[in-house]
């Protein structure tokens, strides 16, 4: 339910079976619950209709031939934690923000590939990758069309650092010096003849 929580995750051919393995065992830990209760890790939605609209995604990812390897299922406002494989760029998940404990898993073949998938949205506030290859980092980084990217780390927001998106994920950002920009107004002044 955070705006800027993974949406898509983008896995090479050749790791998609362990990455998937990961996260399904990892989903299956969870124990969802109460967000008060102190053995609770997922909590609910914030209503039954957002609940209502994530259990939607997953049955359109399902029908159109997604498989799902764990979750999926609804209880009220609580969604299980669900892994889908299979997910293709055509199916609705691929092209909405879901705001739900969904994680989609695109297959690519090349970097090209991916960062063309990435960048086939109207959304652009955050991306994440992860990639030992400075090269490859800066690449990446640059050609990707987000606001804000994170570089082998899953949480970016900070006080000290710009948010916000580009595309229809905003204009203009939040935070840090740039934030302050948005509140302030630039008087130009120019001034000639000072010595007649």
């Amino acid at each position: 339910q955070v705006c800027i929580s993974l949406q898509r995750l983008l896995v090479p051919d050749d790791q998609v079976e362990a990455v998937t393995a990961g996260l399904v065992a990892r989903a299956r830990e969870l124990d969802c619950g109460p967000l008060a209760a102190d053995a609770t890790d997922f909590g609910p939605l914030i209503n039954e209709e957002a609940a209502r609209r994530v259990e939607a995604w997953i049955g359109h990812a399902l029908s159109d031939g997604a498989l799902a390897r764990c979750g999926g299922l609804r209880d009220g406002a609580f969604v299980e934690p669900t892994v889908l494989t299979g997910v293709t760029e055509d199916m609705k998940i691929a092209s909405e923000e879901t705001f739900g404990p969904v994680a989609p898993l695109f297959r690519f073949d090349s970097e090209e590939e991916a960062i063309t998938m990435a960048n086939n949205t109207e959304f652009g506030l955050a991306a994440y990758f992860f990639s030992r290859d400075i090269g490859r980092i800066w690449r990446v980084a640059e050609a990707l069309e987000y606001g804000m990217v994170g570089i082998n780390e899953g949480i970016l927001s900070t006080e000290v650092a710009p948010f916000g998106g580009v595309k229809e994920s905003g204009i203009g950002r939040e935070g840090a010096r740039e934030g302050m920009l948005e509140f302030m107004e630039t008087k130009y002044m120019l001034m000639g003849a000072i010595d007649k």
